[in-house]
């Protein structure tokens, strides 16, 4: 395995994690922004209320779109195990 292999494995492994967990963390901040504005018309500053919706938003997020995560997830790593042959040199 190449120094320049490694990296390209690295990098792709780098770039799924962030296509896997985009969908959460703009969920997370979409509600964030929206419990924060709340706050600041009503002057509620109690930090705890921005949690449970960011935590039910997270979590519906989440379960709706397992499925294209496993799916991107069994691909990439049908990808990388199909490569190995090619990587031993």
């Amino acid at each position: 395995m190449t120094q320049g292999l490694a990296l390209d494995l690295a990098r792709d492994a780098l770039l799924q994690a962030v296509i896997m967990a985009s969908p959460l963390l703009i969920a997370a901040i979409v509600v964030g922004v929206l419990v924060s504005v709340v706050q600041a018309i009503t002057q509620v500053q109690e930090q705890t209320l921005s949690f449970v919706p960011k935590l039910f938003a997270v979590a519906v997020v989440f379960f709706l779109s397992l499925s294209w995560m496993l799916t991107s997830m069994v691909e990439y790593t049908t990808k990388i195990l199909r490569s190995f042959p090619g990587m031993v040199s």
